[in-house]
């Protein structure tokens, strides 16, 4: 090409360019209104100038959203399959050149405005999905489709259709694609690494349900043991105080007696604490103790014996750990008594049919290391919803495969919150650290995470702040120095889930 004919060419291409940012802002919606998308019913495509977001009852939730263009639609990738989806795209003046996918919770099912809003009000082109369990989790009965989308599908497809609507709305593609999810959305964050490692250059999966059929069998191991054997709040409370008191020669002091860090124990301890509850408890029997066995030593399957999944840990609720149990109709139909449901030829069926497509267990993240990812897993001690046990001994499989802690350190990193609940609350750090800012650091500056603020509010006698350092690194209170400094943890000290119960995904 020679010079006047190039110099014609660069012309040419800004006067196109203007022409389309001149349309674009008097039609911010003109780009994207023709983009055809496979498979899918788009429902609603408009711009908003609103500062507010609203809730149904009229209250107003944010008020603080750039303008943006809201997009709704629906995939069916296959007959019985339906994926809603939402995407939101601040003006390109508000874009900062990234695009956020967020994870789900429980069953899904619905679409979170909140989460959304948000993440636009900072930023962020987003989105999120339904996982294809409206309009409730019984959806899900007798539909593979619904298994897969649940899976691992729908938030494949919502990343793809997302990215498509972000590069045709700003007319380029985005810097760095980010994922961040918790509880089901952990369970999508590492279907998304191990699945898709295309997809996201940084992922937080935080307390996720990655082991989700074996998760789902320790909710319905506790629930029938509870129906049949049931504590009262009083009893609970005792349980609870009695494994916090036998852990408390293992705790900093800022801990001890306040809550468990590390709940890892053996059968001994777990006796000790049985006896130490019946103690406190006048009132609990030796049918509550023979229950608390099982409950703190987690589902055997009845036939072989091998491990299902590890028990409720020391110092977390009781009453928390079960319920959830969509699973089993999804498998057995709603008309089947889940209390009839049994942990050996049932539970091989419940296996053989979802875990394949629910389970996010692979190791193998070398595709997603390769190309420069970034991943942040964390689970909390208190956690009795999705407890720290699976998540810990997947980190241990990803060093394994990885040859080294350091070589997995240097990518993946998980950090185990003392004492925090599901999600956040719980006797002891109840703040949760800012896991998505640190991934974001460290994927975008080279910045490596070590030493995260963990926070529990409260009065100057309840309050804490204390460092949590990465797996297996701790914080061990100095009395020489009255601050905390990091020493390395033991390593794994929890049983493994039988690897049949954890088959090849497909």
């Amino acid at each position: 090409m020679n010079k006047i004919l190039f110099t014609l060419y660069i012309l040419a291409s800004l006067a196109s360019a203007t022409v389309r940012a001149e349309t674009s802002k008097e039609d911010p919606l003109a780009a994207i209104r023709d983009l055809k998308i496979d498979a899918a019913t788009i429902t609603s495509i408009k711009h908003d100038d609103s500062p507010a977001l609203t809730a149904a009852d009229g209250k107003v939730l944010r008020n603080n959203l750039p303008p943006r263009t809201v997009i709704k639609m629906v995939l069916h990738p296959a007959p019985g399959s339906n994926i809603r989806i939402e995407i939101w795209l601040p003006d390109a003046g508000k874009w900062n050149g990234r695009f956020l996918g967020l994870g789900n919770g429980g069953a899904a099912g619905g679409i979170n405005p909140s989460g959304l809003a948000g993440s636009c009000s900072t930023g962020f082109a987003v989105a999120t999905t339904d996982m294809g369990t409206n309009p409730a989790p019984n959806s899900g009965i007798g539909n593979r489709e619904v298994w897969k989308d649940f899976g691992f599908r729908a938030t494949h497809l919502m990343t793809v259709v997302a990215k498509q609507f972000v590069t045709a709305y700003y007319g380029k593609a985005p810097d760095y694609s980010y994922f961040n999810g918790g509880s089901t959305g952990g369970q999508q964050a590492l279907q998304e690494a191990q699945r898709y490692p295309e997809d996201y250059d940084g992922i937080v999966a935080a307390v996720p349900a990655h082991c989700r059929t074996p998760l789902h069998a320790y909710f319905l191991w506790n629930d029938q043991i509870l129906k049949k054997c049931p504590f009262t709040k009083t009893q609970e409370d005792a349980v609870i105080a009695a494994g916090t008191q036998y852990m408390a020669a293992r705790e900093n002091p800022t801990a001890a007696g306040r809550f468990v860090s590390d709940p890892r124990c053996n059968a001994k301890d777990i006796e000790a604490v049985i006896a130490l509850a019946l103690k406190m408890d006048p009132t609990l029997t030796k049918e509550h103790a023979e229950a608390l066995r099982k409950l703190l030593d987690g589902p055997h399957h009845a036939v072989t014996g091998e491990r299902i999944f590890n028990g409720i840990p020391l110092g977390s609720s009781i009453q928390a750990s079960h319920g959830h149990l969509y699973l089993f109709n999804w498998v057995f139909g709603a008309e089947k008594k889940t209390d009839d449901i049994n942990f050996g030829a049932d539970f091989d069926t419940y296996t053989a049919a979802l875990a394949p497509w629910l389970n996010a267990e692979n190791p193998d993240l070398s595709a997603f290391a390769k190309r420069g990812g970034k991943i942040l897993l964390s689970s909390g001690t208190a956690d009795s919803i999705v407890p720290y046990h699976a998540t810990l001994d997947y980190y241990e499989r990803v060093i394994e495969q990885c040859g080294s802690l350091e070589k997995a350190q240097s990518f993946a990193r998980f950090y185990i919150i003392p004492g925090m609940g599901h999600g956040g609350g719980g006797p002891g750090i109840n703040q949760s650290p800012n896991l998505f800012d640190a991934m974001k650091e460290w994927r975008e500056k080279g910045t490596a995470p070590n030493a995260l603020p963990g926070k529990r509010a409260g009065d100057a006698k309840t309050a804490i702040e204390m460092p949590l350092f990465p797996y297996p690194t701790r914080a061990v209170w100095d009395a020489a120095t009255s601050s905390y400094k990091p020493v390395e943890g033991p390593r794994g000290g929890v049983e493994r889930v039988a690897l049949r119960f954890r088959p090849a995904t497909e």
